[in-house]
C-alpha cells in the first residue's frame, strides 16, 4: 500500500520555526516527484515548495528564503524546514507525490496539475500566532 505519513505541525509565536515531515511507505521517493502545499483558512490550496526529478527546487514568493525542502532518499523521507514564521503562514500543510513529466514550478502553481498528484499525506496543522 502506497502511504505519505506527515508529522509535526503544531502551534507557534510568530518568528519561531517548525519542521514537518512526511514519510513515504510502499514507493521508493527518489522515483517520484514531491511537493508542499498548504491551505490556509478561508482560501484555496497552494504550492509552497515542489522539486520534480531532474529540475530544482521551486518556492513560492511567500516563503522564499525562509522555508527550504530537502529530502532523505536513504530512509525514504521529505522535510520542509520552515523558519520566520509569520501569521500568515497559519494553514494545513500537505506533502504530496506523483510520478510527472513537468517542471517544479509548474507542479506547485498550476492547479490543473497538482490537484491530481496521486499521493497525499493526511494534513498537519501549522498555527502561527503569538
Amino acid at each position: 500500500q502506497l502511504r505519505f505519513v506527515e508529522s509535526g505541525g503544531g502551534s507557534v509565536q510568530p518568528g519561531g520555526s517548525l519542521t514537518l515531515s512526511c514519510a513515504a511507505s510502499g514507493f521508493p521517493l527518489d522515483s517520484y516527484d514531491i511537493g508542499w502545499f498548504r491551505r490556509a483558512p478561508g482560501k484555496e490550496r497552494e504550492g509552497v515548495s515542489c522539486l520534480s526529478r531532474g529540475d530544482i527546487t521551486y518556492y513560492a514568493d511567500a516563503v522564499k528564503g525562509r522555508f527550504t525542502m530537502s529530502r532523505d532518499d536513504d530512509k525514504n523521507m521529505v522535510y520542509l524546514q520552515m523558519n520566520s514564521l509569520e501569521p500568515e503562514d497559519t494553514a494545513v500543510y500537505y506533502c504530496a507525490a506523483d510520478r510527472l513529466s513537468t517542471t517544479s514550478q509548474a507542479m506547485c502553481v498550476k492547479d490543473e496539475i497538482y490537484r491530481y498528484l496521486e499521493l497525499w499525506g493526511q494534513g498537519a496543522l501549522v498555527t502561527v500566532s503569538s
